[in-house]
């Protein structure tokens, strides 16, 4: 559903799991860090409302995007925990590199998750402009750091439903 018809920071907890004693990842880009420390905030914000301890958040950071499934990948293979979510924001510019970059995480994010046990969710923000990426990180969209966590909660518990 486009943005525009739903804010991302709208979901119902009344259908959302809790968290409690479940370990996450989140794995954040250091390109765009405005925006991608309000992504960041709206996760660990959401993560804990429902139930996730601070010290059961695991956050490393990655200098981009294109660095995020690398991160996500790591956090799997080295850490115990139940999902990793990635944050990052990429901006459309004048040459194909915005292209690259988003095609490069979206395939990298879909391998993981059918290669490994964990639910790595995407958190990518793809815009042509800053202003749409304020927007949808706190902005008058909400926060897609929000919807990244929701997602993480609800894959957990679908993962653990078939273990």
């Amino acid at each position: 559903m486009a943005t525009e018809l739903q804010n991302l920071s709208s979901y119902d907890p009344s259908v959302t799991p809790s968290g409690k004693g479940k370990k996450f990842g989140i794995v954040v880009s250091e390109w765009n860090s405005t925006i991608t420390e309000s992504l960041l905030s709206g996760a660990v914000d959401t993560l804990m409302k429902f139930g996730v301890q601070q010290n059961d958040i695991l956050i490393e950071y990655v200098p981009g995007s294109f660095e995020l499934t690398f991160g996500a990948k790591l956090l799997i293979e080295k850490t115990k925990i139940d999902a990793v979510v990635i944050l990052g924001c990429v901006i459309q510019g004048e040459t194909p590199h915005f292209t690259f970059v988003c095609d490069s995480v979206t395939k990298g994010a879909t391998e993981l998750n059918l290669e490994k046990e964990i639910p790595v969710i995407f958190g990518l923000l793809t815009t042509h402009t800053l202003e749409q990426a304020k927007a949808r990180a706190g902005g008058r969209h909400g926060n897609k750091g929000d919807e990244a966590a929701v997602t993480a909660l609800k894959m957990v518990a679908l993962n653990e439903k078939y273990k």
